[in-house]
C-alpha cells in the first residue's frame, strides 16, 4: 500500500510507473510481454479511476480549469487508442511494434505532462489535503477494483472505445 493517500502523489506515481513500463517495453532484455501488459491494465484502471473519482470532484473547484479536466478525459481516449493499436501488433519487437509503441509512448507522455501541470497544479493549490486524501482513497479503491478486472485486455480497451 503506498504511504500517501494524497491523489496528486498517487497520480504522479503511477504516471512515473508508466515511465518505467515504457523503458522496459522498449528493452530487448525485459519481458516487454509482461511489461505491456501491466501498462495496459495500469493505464486502463488508472484513466477510469481518474474519471470516475477524480476528474468530478475537481470539476467543482472554481480555480480548476473544467476545460483542462474535459481536455484530459479526451486525451485518455487518444492513450486508449494508441494502446489498442500496439495489443493489436502481432509480434513484439517488430518494426510495428515500435513503430506503434512510440505513437503510445507520445499519447502518453502529452497527455501526462499536460495533466501534472494544469489539473495536478489545481489540485495541489485549491484542494485541500483532507479532500486529496478522501479522493486518493477513492481512486485506490476504483483503480483496485478494475486492475482485478484485467481492464487491459485488447477487448476491453475495444469495448471502452465503443463508448
Amino acid at each position: 500500500m503506498p504511504e500517501t493517500r494524497d491523489v496528486v502523489e498517487l497520480i504522479l506515481a503511477d504516471h512515473r510507473r508508466m515511465e518505467d513500463l515504457f523503458r522496459q517495453m522498449r528493452s530487448v532484455e525485459a519481458d516487454r510481454e509482461s511489461a505491456l501488459k501491466e501498462f495496459a491494465d495500469l493505464l486502463i484502471a488508472h484513466a477510469l479511476a481518474e474519471e470516475t473519482k477524480v476528474y468530478p470532484a475537481l470539476k467543482r473547484y472554481k480555480d480548476i480549469d473544467d476545460e483542462e479536466v474535459e481536455h484530459g478525459e479526451e486525451e485518455h481516449e487518444e492513450g486508449n487508442e494508441a494502446l489498442l493499436a500496439l495489443l493489436e501488433v502481432d509480434e513484439i519487437g517488430s518494426d510495428d511494434w515500435d513503430e506503434k509503441l512510440e505513437e503510445l509512448v507520445e499519447a502518453i507522455a502529452h497527455h501526462t505532462d499536460e495533466e501534472e501541470r494544469t489539473i495536478l497544479n489545481g489540485a495541489r493549490e485549491n484542494v485541500a489535503m483532507e479532500r486529496r486524501e478522501e479522493l486518493g482513497a477513492d481512486f485506490l479503491k476504483e483503480r483496485a477494483h478494475r486492475l482485478k478486472s484485467g481492464c487491459g485486455s485488447a477487448d476491453n480497451v475495444r469495448a471502452i472505445l465503443k463508448k
